[in-house]
């Protein structure tokens, strides 16, 4: 696996960003390769096709699609990691997008590996959430068939949950409604994101003690506030 350092252009804070590894039809290990020294964008709207990069397997010469590398930094901005282009004949390379951020602040309690679900579909985005919620330990994590007026795609034993799939920020009104229906059914919630959050988002649900977790495409939950650090340090 390759690592490189990444400074947040918002910030200034430095991480060292490791390439996700993603395993071709082949059975190879699949790694994008990264543009060392490009500078890293900040992605403040996100489309689908800018989401994903095209990778070649060094065992069978395959070119598929995988999601592209990204990062989230504590400060709440979603960093896009570049990658060499790929030249495949027939078809156009994608710049690719850091998959990994931080350590939280406290160490995790001792859990097997969590296996993430490619995000392909908002669907998705909802599976690999309930999915995440297990891992942490919450028992009885269910779904709405349909999604209903409140927003709460998730529910568990003492948690309600949103996870918005589209390619904006959440928004302070995203925040606050779920805290509003937490509050009514006296339960805990979280929230999840594709695209981060907005600041005063992000404000009020520190003050809150809503955790906010931002989903990749790898289908891996990464937490980006003091709540959610704890969560997944603690679990339910």
């Amino acid at each position: 696996m390759e690592s490189v350092p990444v400074r947040c252009p918002a910030c200034r804070r430095d991480h060292a960003y490791t390439t996700p590894v993603h395993q071709c039809p082949c059975g190879a290990p699949t790694v994008p390769p990264l543009l060392r020294g490009a500078p890293v964008t900040r992605i403040t709207h996100r489309t689908w096709n800018d989401d994903w990069v095209t990778v070649r397997c060094r065992g069978c010469g395959r070119h598929d699609q995988w999601p592209q590398p990204e990062l989230c930094c504590p400060c709440g901005a979603v960093l896009r990691i570049p990658v060499r282009p790929v030249a495949a004949p027939g078809s156009s390379s994608r710049r690719a997008r850091p998959a990994h951020i931080p350590l939280p602040r406290t160490a995790p309690a001792p859990r097997p590996p969590f296996r993430p679900l490619t995000i392909r579909t908002a669907r998705d985005a909802v599976a690999s959430a309930a999915l995440y919620l297990k891992w942490l330990g919450y028992r009885d994590v269910v779904g709405a068939a349909e999604r209903p007026a409140s927003r709460i795609d998730l529910r568990a034993a003492g948690l309600v949950a949103q996870v918005d799939s589209t390619t904006r920020p959440a928004t302070l009104r995203d925040i606050e409604c779920l805290w509003l229906n937490a509050l009514s059914a006296s339960v805990s919630s979280v929230f999840f994101s594709l695209a981060g959050y907005a600041p005063d988002a992000r404000e009020r649900a520190d003050g809150l003690g809503i955790p906010l977790f931002v989903l990749d495409l790898t289908g891996t939950p990464q937490p980006v506030n003091s709540p959610a650090d704890e969560l997944l340090s603690t679990g339910p």
